[in-house]
């Protein structure tokens, strides 16, 4: 008698079934890092342009446009030649600024206005071609002998206009937490590259209130941050025993450092040479209330808030000597912004392991 075939079903120990399940798990944790790891890694370094070459020109060239190859700033000849002033756009203590064309392409212009102040313009003139990279506006070129400086231009201007921009139906999409912590990230590491910069450690003076940092830094269109007033930039030298002092004049609000406000109180009037001075630290105070301009009041904002909130509080301990550097602050808005990426993209994981 021809024996049937016998077919035996394999059952799955409920145990197998569950280690299968959970190693799928983790390839997915796993794989998913991967890939948060790349896209966080991409802003970080920015399109792969090398920190001190923007549009990866030599010192002294630049690149503008869609034009492939590199030119050298332009000289007075040049720029009285080949640049066309459209129109006056602004005017500060220090400049005035014409939006003007060169080649087809817009550009800024920037005449000094006040003689009294020409050593101002030329400090920020040294300041713009020494620290040249992707955290500074571009220089296309200048002329000493008319105090003018032609810098490449940014249709969205400066960052006091981001709200409104934000509200613009073209760039409604990028009013979200994760872009607003993102310009926070561009905000500290501008700072971060101004501490350490090529020629040492510089302090961010023009920034006794929130309006006058905004008005320091210009919305890319791509939706990045560059500084672009360098004017009043002073170094520490703690080597040397070289600390600062943001001008001659009291400065006073919650907004600047405690160590850069008066401390003989209002009994004893203000004087320069009593002053003390003080270091880079000032610009970790203010840290905080810029980003928490940046975060804004939309939906999950205050989930960012609380993650930065002990990193907040340690930037304005009162001792400068007991902030974090820069760099500190740097790695841990880093951290919070690929938490909160994986947190947002698997919020069961957690559960589930």
């Amino acid at each position: 008698m021809e024996k049937k075939p016998h077919f035996v079903r394999r059952e799955f120990p409920p145990r197998e079934v569950s280690s299968v399940s959970l190693a799928l798990l983790l390839a997915a944790v796993l794989l998913l890092n991967a890939l948060l790891y790349l896209y966080v890694n991409k802003f970080y370094i920015s399109s792969g342009r090398a920190e001190t070459d923007p549009g990866l020109c030599p010192f002294g060239y630049f690149k503008l446009g869609a034009v492939k190859n590199c030119s050298p700033w332009l000289s007075c000849e040049a720029i009285n030649r080949e640049v066309r002033k459209l129109k006056w756009v602004g005017e500060g203590a220090v400049k005035k600024v014409f939006l003007s064309e060169w080649k087809e392409n817009k550009v800024v212009l920037s005449q000094l206005t006040n003689s009294e102040l020409k050593e101002d313009f030329l400090h920020g003139l040294k300041m713009l071609k020494a620290l040249q990279s992707k955290h500074v506006v571009r220089l296309l070129g200048y002329c000493v002998q008319q105090f003018t400086i032609l810098t490449e231009y940014h249709p969205l201007g400066s960052l006091r206009g981001l709200n409104e921009t934000l509200h613009i139906p073209k760039y409604k999409g990028m009013n979200t937490w994760h872009r607003r912590l993102m310009l926070a990230i561009d905000y500290v590491s501008v700072i971060r590259y101004l501490h350490s910069s090529p020629l040492g450690t510089l302090v961010m003076c023009d920034s006794n209130d929130l309006d006058k940092v905004l008005s320091q830094y210009l919305l890319t269109s791509d939706f990045h941050i560059l500084v672009n007033d360098l004017d009043a930039l002073p170094l520490v030298n703690r080597s040397a025993g070289r600390l600062v002092k943001c001008g001659h004049r009291e400065l006073r609000g919650e907004f600047v450092a405690p160590e850069q406000r008066w401390p003989y109180g209002e009994e004893v009037p203000f004087e320069d040479d009593l002053m003390p001075p003080y270091d880079e630290k000032t610009d970790i105070w203010k840290i905080p209330d810029v980003s928490n301009f940046f975060l804004g009041h939309v939906e999950g904002s205050d989930i960012v808030r609380l993650h930065l909130f002990d990193i907040h509080a340690a930037c304005k301990k009162k001792d400068p000597a007991e902030r974090p550097s820069a760099q500190e602050v740097l790695d841990t808005y880093r951290k919070v912004l690929t938490l909160l990426i994986r947190e947002a993209a698997m919020p069961g994981t957690r559960e589930m392991l």
